[in-house]
């Protein structure tokens, strides 16, 4: 593999997800293959009363600061803790960086929908004084990445990605452009979710979108299985700090891996249905990895979207196995987190780093080889899998027919 220029280094992780608080303990539930879908109280009485959410935090774990945290909405705390973690991760200090030459980019697909769907039924209950002054904040999609730059003091550039579920990995990037352009010398970047509510969670169910077995939610998301239904909805953040591997080598900063192809593309076919056989997001496929200078046999790993659904994995699968026939392994993040919905590609992306850095491949959660619907794909089952990893894409797919493939190589 000949080494592009132009390489990206991810130097920084801050994750918050339903398998732990911070990037560590997200790590290692996800290598347990342990799933955490579960009965939420929130839901209960509906048609799908599971979910995965993010686990009670401490007060020091949630902690915001003063009275900031009152006008944001969860996603945005979310999104807030996450680029703490990561900027302090980079070995960063926002106290000492230039705050003109450092961009913020994060993703949300539902913004604060849970909110809004609160709010409503106040409404309706009590009149417009029980409706809260901060309901457009707490809603607005953009606000997630507005408060992450207020609390850094970023003022660089500054966008908010919405591409439905692929709208974290959209952030990843937009912020590698502007790195690359120079609008920039250090992007923030992720995506964050906290869209389970009521309304949300029977909408997806209504169009058929989410698994049905509410006999035994741990077993419910199951990518690439003979026997899958449907995903189970999450909440949960990530975000990456990226900078140009020659800076971040320059200041003697470690990278998780290198950003190093964006492959982007529209299928064009349905709001909500992958187009047959995958051919847009082959498209996508094949053009991060010549943006990244690689070969489709140099790819040694794939962090799938695997959503657990009938289309989306039946579509990824041919995609796979039609694009990369060497058989690289796979894995799907969400049979154990759930379906983060725009947070999973951000979640999946830094996963992947962390998939290079320490050469293990998590496993799919709730996957047997005698229960693996397509036998051509490598999926990885049963525990973790040691493997050097020296190039691996990350999947990203969403309604409205959103592509988006972030292919690494190893730092």
């Amino acid at each position: 593999m000949s080494r592009p220029s132009g390489a990206v280094a991810l130097t920084g992780i801050g994750m918050i997800t339903p398998a732990g608080i911070g990037r560590e303990a997200t790590w290692s539930g996800v290598c347990s293959g342990r799933p955490t879908a579960e009965r939420d109280p929130q839901l209960k009485g509906l048609p799908v009363d599971f979910s995965c959410r993010v686990p009670e935090m401490t007060e020091d774990e949630a902690r915001i600061g003063g009275r900031k945290g009152w006008r944001m909405g969860r996603f945005t705390q979310l999104a807030v803790l996450a680029a703490r973690e990561a900027v302090a991760d980079a070995g960063l200090d926002p106290a000492t960086w230039d705050g003109d030459r450092v961009a913020v980019v994060i993703g949300s697909g539902l913004g604060g929908a849970a909110h809004l769907e609160d709010q409503a039924v106040r409404l309706r209950a009590g009149g417009p004084d029980l409706v809260s002054p901060v309901l457009i904040p707490m809603l607005i999609p953009n606000m997630a990445a507005g408060e992450v730059l207020i609390d850094l003091g970023a003022r660089g550039p500054s966008l908010s990605t919405e591409s439905a579920c692929a709208s974290g990995a959209s952030a990843l990037a937009v912020a590698r452009d502007l790195l690359r352009s120079g609008a920039c010398d250090v992007a923030v970047a992720g995506g964050a979710e906290a869209g389970v509510s009521p309304a949300v969670t029977t909408g997806f169910h209504r169009m058929g979108a989410l698994s049905a077995r509410g006999d035994d939610p741990a077993g419910a998301s199951r990518p690439f299985a003979v026997d899958r239904d449907g995903f189970v909805i999450a909440e949960g953040a990530a975000v990456v700090v990226l900078e140009r591997a020659e800076d971040a080598a320059a200041r003697g900063g470690r990278g998780y891996a290198h950003l190093v192809g964006v492959g982007m593309s529209s299928d064009a076919h349905h709001p909500t249905a992958p187009a047959p056989g995958g051919r847009a997001a082959g498209t996508a496929l094949r053009t991060a990895l010549a943006d990244a200078g690689l070969a489709g046999g140099d790819v040694d790993h794939v962090n799938a979207h695997g959503t657990s659904t009938t289309l989306n994995d039946r579509t990824e699968a041919e995609l796979i196995s039609q694009s990369l026939p060497h058989g690289p392994s796979v894995t799907a993040a969400k049979g154990v987190l759930g379906h983060a919905l725009g947070a999973a590609g951000a979640i999946e992306a830094a996963l992947t780093a962390l998939t290079l850095h320490r050469g293990t491949v998590p496993p799919v959660a709730n996957l047997t080889p005698d229960r693996l619907a397509f036998p051509a794909l490598d999926c990885v089952t049963g525990r973790a899998r040691r493997q050097e990893v020296r190039a691996a894409v990350s999947h990203s797919f969403g309604f409205g027919g959103h592509n988006v493939v972030l292919a690494f190589r190893a730092a």
